[in-house]
């Protein structure tokens, strides 16, 4: 807006001095040239802030987009917040989308070793055949999760790895269903 300003006194001052060096005929082509290069100095000057102003946009949007995909996803069980080491992989991501609402699932005990619950959803899966550690948190059948306390093997997506001991994750998960819930920071 500024140098729209500036740009029209220059203008205004060149007519002024044409006007002044030339006869009337002549000041008042050079008035209407001034006008025409006034009209096309605004629209070229409307189009560059039109343009900054969608650079400004897509550079605001590239930000925000990288920050969601940076942002770390939180586990709790009950109320106790737990150290996790997540997956880098799709159905993380996919996981992190849903966490970005909170996502509070109830789990329920399975044959003593193991806390199940339903996403709500299903989500990308690359299943394989896995040997299961106290600590691993899987995806079971693209819409369940499995957070284990003891040991399993079958086919699942890794999701992450609690990062307690077996005693600890034994006295958080064997004793009755828990609910826990997933939110990015």
């Amino acid at each position: 807006m500024r140098i729209r300003r500036i740009f029209a006194l220059l203008v205004l001052a060149s007519v002024v001095l044409a006007a002044a060096s030339c006869s009337t005929q002549q000041s008042a082509e050079s008035v209407t040239s001034a006008e025409e290069i006034s009209e096309m100095t605004t629209e070229k000057t409307t189009s560059t802030e039109m343009s900054a102003t969608s650079e400004m946009t897509i550079q605001t949007e590239e930000t925000t987009t990288v920050t969601e995909t940076e942002r770390s996803m939180t586990l709790k069980i009950g109320e106790k917040e737990v150290q996790v080491t997540w997956e880098d992989n799709a159905s993380v991501e996919d996981l992190k989308k849903l966490a970005a609402s909170d996502l509070t699932i109830k789990m329920s005990m399975y044959g003593g070793f193991e806390q199940v619950g339903s996403i709500g959803q299903a989500i990308t899966r690359d299943d394989k055949q896995t040997t299961t550690k106290p600590g691993d948190i899987v995806l079971y059948s693209g819409d369940q999760i499995v957070m284990f306390y003891g040991s399993n093997s079958w086919s699942y997506t890794r999701l992450g790895k609690i990062n307690l001991t077996e005693k600890e994750l034994k006295d958080l998960l064997g004793n009755g269903d828990v609910t826990i819930t997933l939110s990015l920071d």
